[in-house]
């Protein structure tokens, strides 16, 4: 089975993890700039990155998020409309859906907030592919592993 991790944001990531074979591809959210300088999620690029072209039997799970106290309203505008556009391409792909809060999947893990941590973890799990997480702006991958790997350890 083939196993879609998301992280949605900006800086977060799609994890593709194959559960028969472990094998594992990361792609950074694809991203661009619009005319005024603002990051917008790059649909193309993610429809890319969803389809599933061999049609393989497939899940994809995304972490649910909500507003942070404190955050403004435009980043939060932000935000939801960026979750927004990656459940729309999740649905145009025809992938089937769920959801797994952060709590839920860290504590699977024994993780905290730190994502240091989370890179660590999913390197110490999957050491060929450690180079995926080598930097510190690498935990959006990290993260997206993992809610797949809690996918195929809890979900299927």
């Amino acid at each position: 089975m083939l196993i879609y991790g998301i992280d949605p944001g900006y800086t977060g990531a799609v994890s593709l993890y194959w559960t028969e074979t472990g094998k594992l591809e990361c792609y950074d959210m694809p991203t661009l700039k619009n005319p005024k300088g603002k990051t917008l999620i790059n649909l193309h690029e993610l429809l890319r990155i969803l389809s599933n072209e061999a049609d393989e039997s497939c899940l994809a799970v995304i972490e649910r998020v909500s507003a942070m106290p404190g955050q403004g309203v435009s980043s939060t505008f932000r935000f939801g409309q960026g979750y927004g556009q990656l459940e729309m391409g999740i649905a145009a792909c025809k992938l089937p859906i769920q959801y797994v809060s952060p709590a839920v999947w860290k504590k699977h893990f024994g993780l905290n907030r730190d994502k240091g941590v989370s890179r660590g973890l999913v390197t110490q799990r999957l050491p060929h592919y450690a180079h995926l997480f080598a930097r510190v702006k690498d935990d959006g991958r990290a993260e997206a592993t993992l809610i797949a790997l809690y996918a195929a350890e809890k979900l299927i």
